[in-house]
C-alpha cells in the first residue's frame, strides 16, 4: 500500500536493486586527492603509515572470511540490511523523503500514517533503535549478543525554550538509568545533545562573545566558569565580525538553567558510573558547545579516566590544533580528557557561509586532507594513551582510517585498553568494519539514536542530507553482505 505514494522516478532508480549489491559509490574515493567538487582523481603516494597496509604480516582486520564477520547476524537480517542501505544510496530517495517530510501533505491524516508505516519498516527500523528505551534495551541486547556496544543518543532536534530543555534533561537522565541497569559490557555511552537543553539562539550568542574575548582579552563575560581553550590561532572567527552585545538578565538566567541541567546529567552518570558523549554542531555554535563540555569535564571526571567526551571534527582546518591545546591545558591541571574523533557532518553549510561572508572555507579543500587530519588526529590521541593519558573513540567509517587506527594500536601495545580505546559505527551502517574490528579484539559501538518515528524522522532526514556521501559508499557493507549471502545459499542448496 505504501508503494502507491511513490513517484514513478524513484520506481525507475529502484530497478537499480537488480544490479549487484556492490554498486560503485557516487561520491569521491578514498584516495581523492583534488577539490571536493572535481572529478579528478590520483592516486597518492604511500606514506609510511600506508606502507604497513601494504605489507600482508601487518593484516589487522579480516574482511576475506565473511562466514567469521557476519557470525551472529540472520540471513533476513543481511537482505533487509541490504536492501535497506540499496535505498538510502540512491540520492532520489533522500530528495524524496526529505520533499515530503516537507510537504503539506504530511498534515493529511491518511497520507501520514502511510508514509511513517513504511518508514518505519525500512528505515527507522534499520537505521533506529526503537521508539522508547524499552525498545532500546532489545535492541542493546541483540547487539551484545554478536559482541558490539550500544552508544545511546537520544533523537531530539532542537530545543526552542526552557519547557523542552527540562523534557530532554530529564530522558538523558532515564537513558543514563537504562544503561546502568544493562550489564556493562552492552553500553558504551549516553549520548547528549547540548541543543536538546540550551536553545541554539542562546548557545549563539555565547559563541559570538567568547570568539570576541579571544579577540579581545579585556571582554568581562561575567556568567563564564573555568574551561579549557576554545580555539587555535588558526581558528576562524568570521561568525563574528562585530562586538556582540552582552548576555541579557534573561540569558543569563537561560545559561544558568542550562548549566543546572548539564550538571544533573554529569552527576546523575558519574552516581551511576556510566560515561557521557557530547555530540559536535555547525561551526556558528561549537564553540559554545565546547565551553559546556570542557567546564563540565574538569568538574566531573573518575579520578584518572574522564567521564565527559567531546567531539572533534576532523574536517575542520583547525581541529587537530584545538584538540591538542585543549588536551594538554587538561592534562596541565591533572583532569582526564577525552574525545570522539569523526569527519563532520556541515560540509556544504559551512562552506556556503564562509563565502557569503568573502572568507574561506574552515574546511580541508580536499577529501585526502580530511582523511590526513583524521588519521593525524587519531594517531596523536594513540600516542596519548600509551604514554598513559587520555581516552578516544574512533567514530569512522572509513575501512583505511579503521585499518591504520587498529595497527597503531596493537603497535602501540593499547590494543586491550579497552576503557580508553573505541571504535564506533553508526547503527545499520559500516557492519562489516565493526564485525571486523570486533574480530581484531577491539571495543565495538554502535551509535543508536531512537525516540518515536514522527519525532525522529525529522533528525533522520537531516542526517541523510548531511551524510549523503556516507550513505553511498555504502557499496563495501553491500558486496560483503552479498557475498555472505551467497555463501550461505550455496551451503542450503549443496
Amino acid at each position: 500500500m505504501a508503494n502507491k505514494v511513490v513517484c514513478p522516478k524513484v520506481f525507475r532508480d529502484l530497478r537499480r536493486f537488480a544490479r549487484c549489491l556492490n554498486t560503485a559509490p557516487v561520491v569521491p574515493p578514498m584516495n581523492f586527492t583534488g577539490n571536493y567538487g572535481s572529478t579528478n582523481v590520483t592516486t597518492p603516494t604511500l606514506q609510511p603509515t600506508d606502507q604497513i597496509l601494504a605489507d600482508p604480516e601487518k593484516k589487522v582486520i579480516n574482511f576475506d572470511d565473511v562466514k567469521e564477520l557476519f557470525t551472529g547476524v540472520s540471513t533476513s537480517k543481511l537482505i533487509r540490511s541490504s536492501l535497506t542501505l540499496q535505498m538510502a544510496s540512491i540520492e532520489s530517495m533522500v530528495d524524496l523523503g526529505v520533499w515530503v517530510m516537507n510537504s503539506k501533505f504530511m498534515h493529511m491524516p491518511i497520507f501520514k500514517e502511510v508514509i511513517l508505516g513504511f518508514v518505519k519498516s525500512t528505515f527507522y527500523e534499520h537505521f533506529c533503535a526503537g521508539k522508547d528505551l524499552i525498545e532500546v534495551r532489545k535492541t542493546v541486547s541483540k547487539l551484545s549478543n554478536v559482541g558490539l556496544k550500544g552508544m545511546l543518543d537520544y533523537g531530539v532536534e532542537h530545543a526552542t525554550e526552557n519547557e523542552s530543555c527540562d523534557q530532554s534533561m530529564k530522558v538523558f537522565i532515564q537513558t543514563a538509568e537504562l544503561a546502568k541497569s544493562l550489564p556493562s559490557s552492552s553500553v558504551s555511552f549516553v549520548v547528549v545533545k547540548i541543543t536538546a537543553i540550551c536553545t541554539p539562539k542562546l548557545l549563539k550568542r555565547m559563541s559570538d562573545l567568547l570568539r570576541w574575548e579571544q579577540k579581545d582579552p579585556s571582554l568581562n563575560l561575567p556568567w563564564k566558569q573555568k574551561t579549557l581553550p576554545l580555539f587555535a590561532k588558526s581558528s576562524p572567527f568570521y561568525h563574528t565580525l562585530k562586538r556582540p552585545e552582552p548576555l541579557t538578565v534573561d540569558e543569563e538566567r537561560d545559561l544558568q538553567l542550562a548549566h543546572d541541567r548539564l550538571e544533573k546529567i554529569c552527576k546523575k552518570c558519574l552516581e551511576l558510573d556510566v560515561e557521557l558523549l557530547i555530540d559536535a554542531e555547525d561551526a556558528a555554535i561549537q564553540p559554545a558547545i565546547d565551553y559546556f563540555t570542557y567546564s563540565a569535564a574538569i568538574k566531573y571526571h573518575k579520578d584518572d579516566h574522564p567521564l565527559i567526551f567531546g567531539t572533534i571534527q576532523a574536517y575542520l582546518k583547525d581541529s587537530k590544533e584545538r584538540m591538542i591545546i585543549a588536551k594538554k591545558a587538561a592534562e596541565k591541571i591533572g583532569v582526564p580528557m577525552g574525545f570522539k574523533l569523526v569527519r563532520g557532518a556541515y560540509m556544504s553549510s559551512e562552506s556556503e557561509l564562509a563565502s557569503s561572508l568573502g572568507f574561506k572555507s574552515p574546511i580541508h579543500d580536499s577529501i585526502q586532507q580530511t582523511h590526513n587530519c583524521y588519521n593525524s588526529c587519531a594517531e596523536f590521541m594513540l600516542d596519548e594513551i600509551a604514554n598513559g593519558s587520555g581516552a578516544v573513540v574512533l567514530a569512522t567509517h572509513n575501512i583505511e582510517s579503521g585499518k591504520l587506527a587498529a595497527t597503531k594500536a596493537i603497535d602501540l601495545g593499547i590494543k586491550n585498553e579497552r576503557q580508553n580505546l573505541q571504535f564506533a559505527q553508526l547503527y545499520g551502517m559500516a557492519d562489516g568494519l565493526s564485525f571486523g574490528l570486533r574480530n581484531a579484539g577491539f571495543q565495538v559501538s554502535k551509535y543508536l539514536p531512537f525516540g518515536p518515528v514522527e519525532q525522529i524522522m525529522h533528525y533522520l532526514m537531516r542526517r541523510a542530507e548531511e551524510n549523503r556521501g556516507m550513505l553511498s559508499t555504502s557499496a563495501f557493507d553491500r558486496q560483503l553482505m552479498r557475498k555472505e549471502l551467497s555463501r550461505r545459499l550455496e551451503v542450503a542448496t549443496s
